[in-house]
């Protein structure tokens, strides 16, 4: 039985909740581990169901990528010098950056934990790649989104067709008989896998508009406007309001009245721009004990970070480096 894709997403974001709240390396491993569980074992016979291993890769070279720049340009320093690179001098007005120079074992802790908080969100996001349907998550977004939902789901499918583009490619050289593999076939599989890629993205953009996605032909330019302000002033309303409740120091009008009316001003930008499309829909995707449950798992997950430095103090999810404990 296929899920409701939403629910796929949801319970990503939940993971990448709780991946922005710790740099605890054991906490952030079992958010890999987990993602990369379900992802493997929940994971349909779809194109992109590899995606999980791409995204686990590219988490991997940022991880580098992250140690190597704190190597070399440095950051939080400690007592214990592990070695110490040739310096370059720098002008006054770059006081704070540094080229070389000691690397101490506390900073290159507090890179790697950096690092892999980066990379968690990145298998987190993979894992929603390789289960949901960015096609099937389309229809069911209120009609008010219909406008940037084009673009999202364009942008969301380009990282799952490189993925089905890169195997369809390799599979056709190795038919060839050409079994290029390293550093050379990353050069010579480049352009096609990123030209099928986007050309199969514009494809399902042409084929949406030609649906009628994001049309606004007869309608009255006044309700545009009205579900645009509507819609844009509740997002930046939510914004603002969860900003200030996260945030001990932020002015009180700032938290919950601001997020109360940025939720309504949301839901009726949603409701009136529903009003205007009128369109059926052939097999609905429909939320379930399974997707509800789904849904669940992700939300405890991230409830239990947000409530476990009360109980359990700051250093549960994030451990200090400096000194290293």
């Amino acid at each position: 039985m296929t899920l409701h894709p939403g629910a796929w997403w949801l319970w990503a974001l939940c993971l990448a909740a709780v991946a922005t709240r710790t740099t605890n390396p054991l906490l952030l491993a079992l958010v890999v581990a987990v993602a990369g569980y379900v992802a493997v074992s929940c994971r349909e016979d779809t194109p992109w169901a590899s995606a999980y291993g791409v995204f686990l890769k590219f988490g991997l070279v940022v991880l580098g990528i992250r140690v190597v720049l704190h190597i070399l340009l440095g950051g939080v320093g400690g007592p214990t010098v592990l070695f110490t690179l040739p310096g370059i001098p720098l002008p006054e007005w770059a006081n704070g950056i540094r080229l070389g120079g000691p690397v101490s074992a506390e900073g290159l802790v507090f890179a790697l934990c950096q690092g892999l908080q980066l990379a968690t969100l990145l298998c987190c996001v993979g894992a929603a790649n390789a289960l949901a349907n960015a096609k099937r998550l389309l229809r069911s977004l209120p009609a008010a989104l219909y406008e940037v939902s084009v673009a999202v789901v364009v942008a969301l499918t380009v990282a799952p067709q490189l993925v089905a583009s890169a195997r369809a490619v390799r599979r056709a050289r190795v038919l060839r008989g050409d079994a290029v593999r390293g550093v050379k076939a990353v050069r010579v599989l480049l352009v096609p896998v990123l030209e099928d890629a986007f050309e199969r993205s514009l494809v399902l953009a042409a084929a949406m508009d030609s649906r009628g996605y994001g049309r606004t032909a007869g309608l009255p330019k006044r309700a545009r406007v009205v579900t645009g302000v509507l819609v844009l002033g509740g997002l930046v309303g939510l914004c603002v309001g969860a900003y200030g409740l996260l945030d001990g120091s932020a002015p009180a009008v700032t938290g919950t009245p601001l997020l109360a009316v940025g939720a309504v001003c949301a839901v009726a930008g949603l409701w009136s721009g529903s009003r205007r499309v009128r369109r059926s829909r052939y097999r609905p995707d429909r939320w379930g004990p399974r997707e509800l449950l789904i849904v669940a798992s992700g939300l405890v997950a991230a409830l239990a970070t947000f409530l476990a430095p009360a109980a359990l103090g700051g250093a549960a999810l994030t451990p200090a480096t400096v000194p290293l404990s």
